[in-house]
């Protein structure tokens, strides 16, 4: 049952001003209670009203967990006086608060905010230092006016105060005025809640603010399928069920836009495409400096043969006459790619391509789009590589924006740039790369055209090849060592339409009839049991369940469920915490769902660095809820994650199929058992097998397999890239 508590804030135990969180002791007239919940701003000396309830926490007992918190900033000198000596504003200690209130007395906190530079001439404060007090008074004053209003139309504190760090003072005016400005970038509220505020406030149905709201909306959230635009008439019709208004309301709105430059709208052949600006001028830029490139003739050299012959002496195999053409192409063109599936020798022809350049005094750069593609690059090619994101040096960010030290103006310090996995690099990831490159740097981009296209937005790789403005070559014959492989094998038939051999005891790939229940028994099975019995494997560090779908019972949600029971059990000796309806322990294998650029962590070499990506997979070492941290280690890497950033995690001893691009696992496993039709496509099932290093077990339906492996209908995406690289309009 709620009830309120009234007190005095005596001590700040946690907090975070980014989120609100905080854990306080609050001093009333019966008791002193410890409270936890979102508290922004808070302070000693403060007076509050906090609405919430008593709770029971197994490691601290009794607590009061707060639903609201109200301010009562101090109005007496000696609260007042209690207020700033306890740290509430940056620069005023005990010292200073005291000579602040013998002056100004019940006027202090009013002649700080709005007369700064009488309160510079008391001692110890410059008149620098006093307008900084006086800022960060009002902007905490600021921001909890901002919490108030956001409480009062049922909106919580990390909205209000994500809000306030990309609106600042102007939150209150501009959200009053477009509540719809919470479904923008960063996305704060969905559009649904966005759109229940304002008809409460009045907004009419077929209002303007409405219109152009639920337009960008639509784009932003289409963004995150990975398009780039969309066509205009799908646009339309789109919009028009969603808000339910009639679609020539909707091309109404879609004009005015485009006069004001809202959106771009392009037309293709016979096709219109609407964009936003800033996807619209990146894939443009795109197209530009790559046809720049392509023009560039003044670092074309050439490669003798007996130069050739040098370098494919320094590989372990003869290279093939396609392999001999790559390393030409890499030599003669500013711009190159390299493609093929697994076992076409992309790796030797790669290293060819290195040593050449390296021969000739040439700085060489490696980079993937991953840390854990990066690492294998590094293993594969016996050189330093980087993520693209380390390589580019993050400058500052978040998830929904971010930016790099290294551009035109700071170049990157290399001759030849080879990026691996180029199918996951979206189009603002690409663009940067493309900024960043030096006059005659040449980039050589690798990766594997049939594989799932990127998470974020974009064609990048199948629309580069596809335009053939890239010389490009297609590494097609498996060497003889691969040809041992079923995996490797399989994946070949599979991306040609052939369904895959059946291995037997002594091969790498394995398919094992069964549905339902029984597959999900059986792939708990292999992972707890089977696997590690007979091949030595670690159920954690090794194995790896790659899923078509989330959902089902042999989705992600279910089999993470099963396998956090079976594999890591509560016990006394784990501490654990519960984040919305999953429970992190400690000893659980998680992955990082988002791009976090501004989470610090430390290497084991004292390194410190900051940021964690989409993808990365690794385990929890600590769990420490006094602190309220959870300590996780990805690799190398050890990461703090405040208690509020854990819906960035999932467990993940199984994880989609998409969320395993740029990885490879010692041992996957793929159950293909009841996934939705929407799931059932070739590039998927490929991707997923392509994962695998020396093990793959495939249980489930057969049927389900061979509808994956003839359906080549392709992830469908929209993009203007291709049409951006072959319209000489466009340079």
């Amino acid at each position: 049952m709620e009830e309120t508590l009234s007190g005095l804030v005596t001590n700040i135990v946690f907090k975070n001003d980014e989120t609100g969180y905080a854990v306080i002791e609050l001093e009333t007239r019966e008791d002193t209670f410890t409270v936890t919940g979102e508290m922004a701003h808070i302070s000693p000396g403060e007076e509050v009203e906090i609405t919430g309830e008593f709770t029971e926490h197994p490691t601290y007992g009794i607590q009061f967990k707060a639903t609201s918190c109200v301010y009562h900033m101090p109005e007496s000198e000696t609260a007042i006086l209690r207020y700033l000596s306890g740290g509430a504003l940056t620069g005023i200690g005990p010292a200073i608060a005291r000579r602040i209130v013998s002056l100004f007395g019940e006027a202090s906190l009013e002649t700080i905010a709005l007369y700064p530079e009488k309160i510079a001439k008391i001692k110890g404060l410059s008149l620098q230092k006093a307008k900084a007090i006086s800022e960060q008074l009002k902007r905490t004053m600021g921001v909890r006016e901002v919490i108030s209003y956001f409480a009062q139309i049922g909106i919580g504190t990390p909205q209000a105060l994500a809000a306030y760090k990309q609106y600042g003072e102007t939150t209150l005016q501009q959200v009053s005025q477009n509540i719809y400005l919470l479904c923008a970038v960063p996305v704060l509220l969905p559009f649904e809640q966005a759109d229940a505020i304002a008809f409460s406030k009045g907004v009419e149905q077929e209002s303007d603010i409405r219109l152009k709201a639920g337009i960008l909306y639509v784009l932003r959230h289409n963004t995150g399928n990975g398009h780039t635009c969309l066509p205009q008439e799908k646009l339309l019709s789109t919009v028009s069920r969603f808000l339910k208004v009639e679609p020539e309301n909707i091309m109404r709105a879609v004009d005015e836009m485009e006069e004001k430059g809202e959106l771009v709208r392009e037309t293709f052949g016979e096709s219109t495409f609407l964009f936003l600006p800033d996807l619209y001028l990146t894939e443009q830029r795109i197209a530009s400096a790559l046809k720049a490139i392509a023009k560039d003739e003044n670092t074309s050299e050439e490669a003798s043969n007996k130069e050739l012959d040098a370098i494919e002496k320094t590989q372990p195999v003869k290279l093939t006459s396609l392999q001999k053409q790559a390393v030409e192409f890499a030599i003669t063109n500013r711009c190159f790619v390299l493609t093929g599936g697994p076992g076409t020798g992309k790796t030797t022809t790669i290293k060819a391509i290195i040593e050449w350049f390296e021969s000739k005094g040439d700085r060489v750069f490696l980079a993937a789009p991953t840390g854990r593609a990066a690492k294998r690059l590094s293993e594969l090619s016996g050189r330093e590589a980087k993520t693209i994101h380390r390589m580019l040096e993050v400058g500052y960010g978040s998830a929904e924006s971010i930016r790099f030290l290294k551009d035109e103006n700071n170049p990157l310090k290399c001759e030849v740039l080879v990026i691996d996995e180029m199918s996951m690099v979206d189009v603002f990831l690409f663009e940067a790369v493309l900024r960043a490159l030096k006059p005659n740097c040449k980039l050589i981009l690798v990766g594997d055209s049939d594989q799932l296209p990127s998470v974020g937005a974009g064609n990048v790789l199948k629309d580069i090849i596809a335009s053939e403005m890239v010389p490009t070559v297609r590494l097609t014959q498996i060497f003889r060592q691969a040809e041992q492989s079923k995996i490797v094998v399989n994946a070949h038939r599979i991306v040609n339409g052939e369904l895959p051999i059946q291995g037997q005891a002594k091969d790498d790939f394995f398919a094992i009839e069964s549905t339902g229940v029984q597959c999900k028994e059986l792939v708990c099975n292999l992972v707890t049991q089977r696997l590690p019995a007979k091949y030595g494997y670690s159920s954690l560090e090794d194995i790896q369940i790659l899923c078509p779908s989330r959902i089902g019972i042999v989705g992600t949600e279910q089999l993470n469920r099963e396998l956090q029971e079976r594999l890591n059990p509560p016990a006394p000796s784990k501490r654990q915490v519960q984040y919305m309806n999953l429970i992190f322990r400690e000893g659980d294998k998680v992955m990082q769902v988002r791009n976090n650029y501004d989470i610090p962590y430390e290497r084991k070499d004292g390194f410190q660095g900051t940021g964690a990506f989409n993808g990365d997979i690794g385990f929890i070492e600590k769990v420490d809820l006094k602190a309220g941290v959870v300590t996780v280690r990805y690799d190398d890497r050890v990461y703090i994650y405040l208690l509020e950033q854990l819906k960035e995690l999932e467990l993940a001893y199984a994880v989609t199929i998409h969320k395993s691009q740029g990885s490879e696992f010692e041992a996957v496993i793929i159950p293909i058992s009841e996934t939705p039709v929407k799931l059932c496509y070739r590039n998927l099932l490929y991707t997923g097998v392509t994962r695998a290093k020396k093990l793959l077990v495939m249980p489930g339906s057969s049927k389900l397999v061979a509808q994956m492996v003839h359906n080549n209908k392709k992830m469908l995406r929209y993009s203007a890239l291709y049409n951006f690289l072959k319209d000489d309009a466009f340079i």
